[in-house]
């Protein structure tokens, strides 16, 4: 009984270091950031790097407006989750509750697998087989576009919303599915009206994992969203998104300048957007199981 409880005691330890050396690391990262933003902050005015509408980092003088890369990559990101969303909630409904048990053992890890993709590889594939299509369908000068980059990231948060719906809609008691056949309920009835509804927490989770998946994927939008950095219209304009503008420029930068610190600055809104979109997810999670 004394070797069980000692073992219990290293195990309780070790996992109280890793939540908070978790916690201390997510914090010195932030602390980092700001570190290296807050000159930037004194040096260039708020009001033109938050509402500026020009990001010239090499004229003279150089503008530093977020405008135009904070909607690229909101733009990007929304479209994203507006085909991936309604997409991989079908699929979770049909392994879950549909699909025979040969195709779920088929299906489930294919998805996990293609989460395992690298994105410079479907970026590659939406630059060689995504951009041409939509150049052709929509007669435009170049396929290089915000729905490039939405159709591209659609396709690989859809593994991660499917996954963890299927997971949700898997792990309701079956009791739910009973009592509603035995009111006389089809099945799907039972699906629309019980079901999802019952797992809509987990399908939350999903659709947030994805939202964080898209709003800061570098490589994939790198290749094939254009990267101009104009204040964006419609879908089939070319923009530019925040990571992207972070990976091209921070290697042609002078460290300590003030397009580097201006980089560190655009870091920073994206961790704190990150923040407050899984704060807003736990919010609304915890409500919805009260």
């Amino acid at each position: 009984m004394k070797r069980n409880r000692i073992g219990e005691i290293i195990v309780e330890r070790i996992i109280f270091i890793g939540g908070i050396s978790g916690v201390v690391i997510l914090f010195l990262i932030f602390l980092f950031l700001f570190k290296e933003s807050f000159t930037f902050f004194i040096r260039y005015p708020l009001k033109e790097f938050f509402f500026g509408k020009n990001w010239y980092p090499t004229s003279v003088p150089p503008k530093f407006g977020l405008i135009p890369l904070l909607l690229g990559s909101l733009l990007v990101t929304v479209g994203a989750i507006a085909i991936s969303l309604p997409l991989g909630v079908a699929c979770a409904i049909y392994i879950s509750e549909v699909a025979p048990g040969w195709a779920k053992e088929i299906l489930k890890p294919v998805m996990e697998l293609i989460a395992a993709i690298p994105s410079v590889v479907l970026g590659f594939i939406g630059l060689v087989i995504l951009v041409p299509l939509i150049k052709q369908a929509f007669h435009l000068p170049t396929g290089l576009t915000a729905l490039a980059g939405s159709i591209t990231l659609a396709f690989m948060a859809l593994p991660t919303i499917t996954s963890i719906s299927e997971d949700a809609l898997s792990a309701l008691p079956r009791d739910y599915k009973e009592a509603s056949f035995a009111l006389g309920a089809t099945h799907w009835q039972t699906i629309r009206y019980v079901l999802l509804p019952a797992a809509k927490p987990g399908i939350l989770a999903a659709t947030m994992l994805g939202l964080g998946r898209a709003i800061g994927e570098t490589m994939a939008v790198l290749m094939v969203t254009g990267n101009a950095a104009v204040i964006p219209h419609t879908f089939l304009q070319p923009v530019r998104t925040m990571t992207a503008t972070i990976a091209m420029e921070m290697g042609e930068v002078v460290q300590g300048g003030l397009h580097y610190q201006a980089l560190f600055a655009i870091g920073l809104i994206l961790f704190l957007i990150s923040f407050v979109v899984n704060f807003i997810a736990e919010w609304v999670i915890s409500r919805q199981k009260r």
